[in-house]
């Protein structure tokens, strides 16, 4: 077979296995069997071998294939992921419903359908392939899972056109859940008990973990699936409504949940709350209850949003699984931000065939408000199916022996002494150096927002304090090359790409430096605010709380838990240790947001800038770096040697800047 012939056969091959999918997956109504299904795919497998210059990442046969990754990169939402306001009784879901009537003066229509305990993604399709998948994240950048989602049997790589349906838009921005069906999840944990391995917690965990994974070829060995639910931005075609969004999105390939509705009236929303609810422990996957959208797009215009829900739209919880036992201690967690949280421990019940024997009891107040007691029977519910609270004390069984609880005023842990701020519910152990927060204080340091040490994870972090390398974060300054090729998956290459990354670190800005160093309530916003204010660390560290207070945007809140932190010895000697591993502030620039809301991408090496130097000017600016070129990219900065995020670009119509172009769009910010 001659090139012509195979490129012809090959593309047959890979139109036929798209519409065997589609048939599969979408429509559950196969016209082929397994075997068969096997031959097409094995045959295109072998074509391609044999000519790999034909091969394109949207073939069937790219699912599973590309590299381990170090960490995830970061992509930003053209248009922000929402969040959906939760209401749990009858009552408020009534009142939602004359909101929506009251507006549109007019019958309203609804679109219900599943609340998915899974994990919400944007898929974006160009020309029809798809380019990049993201989780939500915060709703405005969520993690790149690109390489893992395209081993999800049930996601098209590359979107079909069907006779009756639209034409496949330019740009397709798709919302979904993925999900791990419930009897899958079943025998995943089976094999991983019979291999001894601990088994998942649920299949939410399960699912996001799969996800998330650095790895695709284990997200490849887990039982995934996916339903598409909304659109973000499109261009190429316009839609009037959900309900029609719901009715193409098969038509293109894509995979819906058939157990979606159109209720025209309050007495049909009610009526399918109701059987799904009754149902929801027939279904393959697991829920936690419905969600109603206002059908008519206009109708959503006119409505608008919160700052981060929609008003057209609502989440309506079933009513948590609750079981009553007795509480046989009470107990404090120290979690990785240092708060102290104290926790329930029961005595075993099954709630929603899982076994219970542990609940939050949140904070004291909360305690003190319920009146919670050592020894007390009491109301356990699993809120949403996963987190197990404690809802209420049944004072009628008390005999006298139950003893009250305070939680302690030193750290249980470090003995360090609490902190808590005015007005504030939370007790947190400030101590930088506290042993139950060194894991997630080293993933903070080096996270994109932090000092940017690129390779340490949160693997490896948990590695790093595993094997006491790492016990306080200036011990990361210390490690030597032959420490870290002795830890797991780590080379000589690895280990000396991380000691790179660690030397970059120290060359930073003040802004990010207070930000790594992970004081309550200081985000990247605070910590330029007070940068910029103080124009030292040394000023920062003097300030007293009313001269904090005194700053617009510092309220008496972050004011004393900046002063908690400085005043505490512990946390003033690692800043002192990781200054004197080599750490210095420089401001090359300025500081002014005026590249908000722009989203650059590098490609090649740049000359007189590392990449992450590059990516600080950026983010001092207000702009935000991500590691692939998609519609939501406005530069791309292309150094010597381009890879294919140029052709990329090129091929999506994003601007590209050279090296000189880049200089000159910073100084003029």
């Amino acid at each position: 077979m001659n090139k012509p012939e195979a490129q012809k056969r090959i593309e047959e091959l890979r139109e036929q296995i798209r519409y065997h999918n589609y048939r599969y997956y979408v429509l559950d109504d196969p016209v082929i069997s397994d075997a068969e299904y096997d031959q097409l795919f094995n045959e295109l497998l072998e074509l391609e071998q044999h000519s790999p210059q034909l091969v394109t990442t949207d073939s069937p046969t790219q699912r599973v294939g590309a590299p381990p990754r170090d960490e995830l990169g970061t992509v930003a939402h053209s248009t922000p992921m929402l969040s959906l306001q939760s209401i749990y009784e009858e009552e408020d879901f009534l009142h939602f419903l004359d909101t929506v009537a009251q507006e549109a003066q007019g019958p309203v229509s609804f679109v219900a359908e599943p609340k998915y305990d899974g994990l919400a993604v944007e898929l974006v399709y160009v020309g029809g392939v798809l380019q990049v998948a993201a989780t939500r994240g915060d709703g405005f950048v969520g993690e790149d899972i690109t390489d893992n989602v395209r081993t999800i049997t049930s996601v098209p790589l590359r979107l079909i056109q069907s006779e009756d349906a639209p034409p496949v838009p330019g740009l397709l921005e798709l919302r979904g859940e993925i999900f791990m069906p419930v009897a899958d999840f079943r025998e995943l944990n089976r094999q991983r008990e019979a291999d001894g391995q601990p088994p998942f917690a649920n299949p939410r965990n399960a699912a996001a973990g799969a996800v998330r994974q650095l790895d695709s070829a284990i997200t490849a060995s887990r039982p995934l699936d996916m339903y598409g639910y909304a659109l973000g931005r499109v261009e190429g075609y316009q839609f009037a409504s959900e309900w029609e969004v719901i009715q193409t999105l098969p038509k293109w390939g894509i995979k819906i949940d058939q157990r979606n509705a159109l209720c025209t009236s309050a007495s049909e929303c009610l009526e399918y709350y109701q059987q799904l609810a009754h149902r929801r422990d027939e279904l393959p996957y697991e829920i936690d209850g419905v969600v109603f959208k206002v059908n008519d797009f206009g109708l959503q215009e006119a409505l608008g949003v919160r700052t981060r829900s929609p008003r057209w739209a609502v989440a309506y919880k079933f009513a948590g699984r609750q079981a009553t036992t007795r509480i046989e201690e009470i107990t404090v967690s120290v979690g990785r931000t240092g708060v102290l949280t104290p926790v329930a421990l029961l005595q075993p019940v099954p709630i929603g065939g899982v076994r219970i024997s542990r609940a939050s009891l949140h904070n004291q107040d909360e305690i003190d408000r319920k009146d919670v007691r050592i020894g007390d029977t009491v109301l356990v519910e699993r809120a949403g199916d996963v987190i197990p609270y404690v809802v209420k004390v049944i004072p009628e069984q008390r005999d006298g022996t139950q003893q009250k609880f305070r939680l302690p005023d030193n750290c249980p842990v470090c003995g360090t002494t609490v902190a808590r701020s005015e007005g504030d519910p939370i007790i947190r152990c400030p101590n930088i150096d506290c042993p139950a927060q060194i894991e997630g204080r080293i993933q903070h340091f080096a996270s994109r927002q932090g000092l940017d040490i690129d390779g340490l994870g949160e693997k490896l972090a948990a590695q790093l304090v595993r094997t006491g390398l790492v016990k306080h974060l200036p011990d990361l300054y210390d490690l030597t090359k032959e420490q870290l090729a002795g830890l797991e998956r780590m080379a000589d290459k690895s280990a000396q790409n991380l000691l790179d990354a660690l030397q970059a670190s120290k060359q930073t800005t003040l802004p990010r430096f207070l930000y790594a160093l992970g004081i309550f309530q200081v985000g990247e916003h605070i910590a330029r605010l007070l940068a910029d204010h103080f124009g030292s660390l040394a000023a920062i560290m003097a300030v007293s709380h009313e001269e904090l207070v005194a700053i617009h945007e510092i309220g008496p809140e972050i004011a004393s838990s900046i002063r908690q932190f400085f005043d505490e010895p512990r946390n003033r000697r690692v800043v002192q240790a990781l200054l004197q591993r080599g750490i210095r502030f420089e401001q090359m620039w300025s500081t002014t947001p005026t590249l908000e809301g722009l989203c650059f991408v590098f490609t090649g090496a740049l000359t007189e800038f590392s990449r992450d130097e590059a990516s600080r000017l950026v983010e001092q600016r207000g702009g935000r770096v991500t590691s692939s070129v998609s519609g939501n990219t406005d530069y791309l900065v292309v150094g010597e040697d381009p890879g294919s995020k140029y052709d990329k670009a090129r091929q999506l119509g994003v601007e590209t800047l050279d090296e000189e172009g880049f200089k000159e769009l910073l100084e003029g910010a």
